[in-house]
């Protein structure tokens, strides 16, 4: 009988010893939506930020998350195609680095999905993202930039830099809210404080910009001004290039710009704002549900200066105006 015991008892340790392999599933990993409305290349620096400050929280791409890129290189036709992409790989969050156009293209896709944005330069609010900063009430929550609230700021700092400045070639595209915006009621009211007069031009396309760059090479207005958005975004290098060829102090919303050979740079602190990507996606990964988490507006900003670029195209920027940048590039 004692035998009988002890083989039924060895039997059943076995057979336990093999339960678990059978039961044990793989662990999900989850997986990251990260939509960009520029290229890989222009948003390299900011993608390797967001996976930096992901580690630094333990979440690490390829071993316990997996993170999908897609980007819509300037091509607002994209925007729907991409996020559907996304649900279609069931993502467990997106990540929209872009406009309140990519952001929106982001909701239509998904009701449940959390949605985590950054890179906006418009109200959340008013633009009907979110139903308040403090909470959003939704799906959506992150970072906004506000660069409405920095446009004239930019003037000045342009006019400061170069005081005899006159006249100012303002490029935007007229799909993009936040810069329509801008260039239509935040920037006239600073040009006119300044004595500035603005030259807006409306980019639709890169044909676009070829056509406005041959009608300023004629007129030679005094400066530039670069509005950003996600066509201005892709066509960067060009609209840098033809600013120092035609010699003209130009500034950017676009951080990389500038070190692309753009004369000056103000605005929010980019890297911050893409390093608190992670503390979002970590907070929902958690648990928490988007709708309770505040939407965060800057509180670092960056003023930087392309020295190089100034001497190139033949400006002396005063000591007081080099005094107040973070960096400047030599």
């Amino acid at each position: 009988m004692k035998k009988k015991i002890v083989l039924i008892t060895v039997a059943a340790i076995i057979l336990a010893s093999f339960r678990p392999a059978e039961a044990q599933q793989p662990k999900k990993v989850p997986r990251i939506g990260y939509l960009v409305s520029g290229d890989a290349a222009t948003d390299s620096a900011r993608a390797d930020g967001v996976r930096l400050a992901l580690r630094e929280r333990g979440y690490v791409d390829g071993q316990n998350i997996a993170i999908e890129y897609r980007y819509g290189e300037g091509k607002s036709d994209r925007f729907s195609e991409l996020a559907a992409e996304l649900m279609r790989l069931k993502v467990d969050i997106i990540v929209v680095a872009g406009g309140s156009v990519w952001v929106r293209a982001a909701m239509n896709a998904t009701k449940t999905i959390p949605i985590v944005m950054v890179g906006i330069g418009i109200d959340p609010v008013e633009a009907g993202l979110v139903e308040s900063l403090a909470r959003p009430g939704g799906n959506v929550t992150g970072v906004t930039n506000l660069d409405r609230e920095l446009g004239g700021k930019r003037l000045e700092l342009l006019k400061e830099a170069v005081p005899k400045l006159a006249r100012i070639a303002v490029f935007y595209a007229p799909g993009n809210p936040s810069t329509v915006r801008d260039v239509k009621e935040v920037l006239p009211v600073a040009a006119r404080a300044l004595r500035l007069t603005l030259q807006p031009w409306e980019v639709r396309s890169a044909e676009d910009l070829e056509r406005a760059f041959a009608a300023l090479s004629k007129e030679r207005p005094g400066g530039l001004y670069s509005a950003g958005g996600p066509l201005m975004r892709a066509n960067q290098k060009r609209i840098v290039g033809f600013a120092l060829k035609s010699r003209l102090p130009s500034t950017y919303t676009d951080r990389e710009a500038v070190n692309s050979g753009g004369l000056m740079y103000y605005g929010a602190d980019l890297a911050e704002s893409y390093r608190r990507v992670a503390y979002y996606v970590d907070r929902i990964l958690k648990g928490v549900k988007p709708a309770d988490l505040p939407v965060e507006q800057p509180t670092k900003f960056e003023f930087v200066i392309n020295l190089k670029t100034a001497k190139q195209i033949g400006v002396t920027i005063p000591q007081w105006t080099l005094m107040k940048a973070g960096k400047v590039i030599r």
